[in-house]
């Protein structure tokens, strides 16, 4: 990364509980995150409304350069949708 990392603590709370996904609102109205369950730590079933903490950093764009691949696949998956 061009610039200096800086972690901030973020909260949010549980919203949605999938197979392989969970949906994170997070607090301060500051939006909404879905990650694989996998990626969650935890001792406890998943369930909505349990409060999640987390570090988070700032997205960073690496190049202006559009990647095809991943482009066409998202297009695709758009396309499948709309049939």
């Amino acid at each position: 990364m061009k610039y200096g990392d800086k972690i901030i603590y973020m909260e949010g709370i549980i919203t949605e509980v999938e197979d392989g996904a969970v949906g994170v609102d997070f607090k301060g109205r500051l939006g909404h995150i879905k990650v694989p369950r996998r990626m969650l730590i935890t001792d406890y079933p998943l369930k909505v409304g349990q409060e999640v903490g987390l570090n988070m950093s700032f997205l960073e764009v690496l190049s202006p350069e559009v990647n095809e691949k991943y482009r066409s696949n998202l297009d695709r998956q758009r396309e499948n949708k709309e049939v």
